[in-house]
């Protein structure tokens, strides 16, 4: 029997869709449903690698860690990651198929349907419970000719759908109302509630407010108000949702991320944001790493040109300058390119920050995997760490090779990843998720000075799904949402 299924949808992006369904999906597996995530199409420079190589969303990977399973390509079966204006890279089902302009992939579209239905109806096949995640807004009505991720899914698998508004950023009755009323009447009729989020305050104050939404013409019922939920710890989806650090140590230590135009993955650095001696900065110009412990350049879809804007900016020449006055440079996956001698990927050719000993060539052929290594540089940093294993994920197109590597494969020392730089402190590596390994981390740290938090850590993950998922079964009416459910068909 083919699973019951609710979407989560929209009135606009970054309204909370991804949280509340992760929420859910914790809520629902720790009362002993088999549930899974779903989104048909995503948008993200935050990938995620599964088991069998395939990328998705990272958004999607999350949910499914908070349903308790394993991420699959069918969760997130096409994922569009942007590598310049108006591109972007098409993965479906986990593997990419080129690079498309919006126009092309408006055209194409049609054809992935095909895809998008393969991926949900095994999920069903496999589980009791999709939770399906909409994108942007509901009534899109521009795009709707060529929907393949909202009410046309809800539509596929006669899933009744629930409508996230923002109240945090005003408007919350032409929000839901509004939203509601541009739709046909049947798709206004598969809305059975509202949700009202981000709420600052008293949300008893907001009584009036549920009566209007749930009388006025094109209302619904409110399934919840459900309030802002501050340092919940589960990594942000989107570069919308960048954010400093939250250490309330006015001694912290500050430590720069460079948020490059094409930054990629940068969940990367989440455990350094919830560090209590860390202030976590994000630099956009050469005043942004004053004063910086350490700075961290991150991952890329657009290296060759993320490297010519840090030219541009002033931040290159200001990176060269600080790393030659003892301030050590990180730098992960396309990070790690840049500060290497040299780049080449086809006719195009630039020089690096020269910080490390290597060229990178790029290739057609990516590399996604899950990977667990040895430290096996040992000196400066490494020193102490030499035989420590750590875990993490490779997602990238060049080939980097390195004479003074960092880590090698567990069981073949002959594949490498990593350089070491002469100062011993600085140091690249395709390893995405480093600073997830607890012991690595904090050893860094100590490295640079700042004492390690020992209440961080970074499995303490799983305590914050549960903490969501209490602040959803407090703020939501979970017998009218088990009633919705249930009076839904599971096809």
């Amino acid at each position: 029997m083919s699973a019951k299924t609710l979407m989560i949808a929209g009135t606009m992006s970054s309204v909370g869709k991804s949280l509340i369904t992760a929420g859910l999906c914790r809520l629902f597996a720790r009362n002993g449903v088999s549930v899974a995530p779903f989104k048909a199409q995503n948008m993200s420079n935050n990938a995620a690698v599964c088991a069998d190589g395939g990328e998705i969303g990272r958004a999607q990977a999350i949910q499914a860690q908070a349903a308790r399973i394993l991420p699959t390509v069918d969760m997130n079966p096409i994922l569009m990651k942007p590598e310049a204006d108006y591109k972007s890279q098409i993965i479906v089902q986990g593997a990419p198929i080129g690079t498309f302009s919006g126009r092309d992939y408006y055209r194409m579209r049609e054809s992935l349907w095909g895809n998008v239905t393969e991926s949900l109806d095994r999920l069903r096949e496999a589980h009791e419970l999709v939770l399906i995640e909409g994108a942007g807004s509901i009534a899109e009505l521009n795009l709707a000719g060529n929907d393949i991720v909202n009410l046309r899914v809800a539509r596929y698998a006669n899933a009744p759908v629930l409508l996230v508004g923002d109240i945090d950023r005003g408007g919350i009755f032409a929000q839901l109302l509004g939203s509601r009323s541009l739709l046909d009447p049947g798709d206004q009729a598969r809305i059975r509630g509202f949700i009202v989020n981000k709420f600052r305050g008293d949300s008893a104050l907001f009584a009036d407010g549920v009566r209007i939404l749930e009388t006025r013409p094109h209302g619904a019922p409110v399934v919840g108000v459900v309030p802002w939920l501050k340092r919940h710890r589960i990594p942000d989806e989107d570069a919308a949702a960048f954010s400093d650090g939250v250490s309330p140590d006015p001694n912290a230590a500050k430590i720069a991320v460079v948020q490059l135009p094409h930054i990629s993955n940068f969940d990367d650095f989440d455990p350094l944001k919830y560090e209590k001696f860390v202030d976590l900065r994000y630099a956009k110009k050469p005043a942004d790493l004053t004063q910086s412990r350490a700075i961290i350049l991150p991952g890329t879809k657009n290296t060759i040109g993320d490297l010519r804007w840090l030219r541009k900016s002033g931040l290159f020449d200001e990176i060269r300058k600080r790393y030659e006055n003892g301030t050590p440079v990180v730098g992960i996956c396309g990070g790690y390119q840049v500060m290497g001698t040299r780049i080449n990927e086809g006719a195009e050719s630039e020089s690096g920050l020269s910080i490390l000993p290597i060229e990178t060539q790029f290739s057609e052929t990516k590399t996604t995997c899950q990977v667990t290594r040895r430290v096996v540089a040992d000196r400066g940093l490494f020193a102490a760490l030499n035989g420590e294993i750590v875990s993490g994920y490779e997602i990238h197109h060049g080939r980097t090779a390195s004479t003074a590597p960092l880590f090698s494969a567990v069981d073949d020392a002959s594949e490498t990843d990593g350089s070491l730089a002469p100062d011993g402190k600085s140091f690249g590596t395709y390893l995405h998720g480093l600073f997830f390994n607890d012991s690595f981390r904090r050893s860094w740290l100590k490295s640079l000075g700042i004492a390690p938090d020992p209440e961080n850590d970074a499995a303490k993950i799983s305590d914050a799904f549960n903490a969501l998922a209490d602040h959803l079964e407090k703020n939501l009416n979970i017998s009218q949402l088990k009633r919705i459910l249930n009076e839904s068909e599971a096809g």
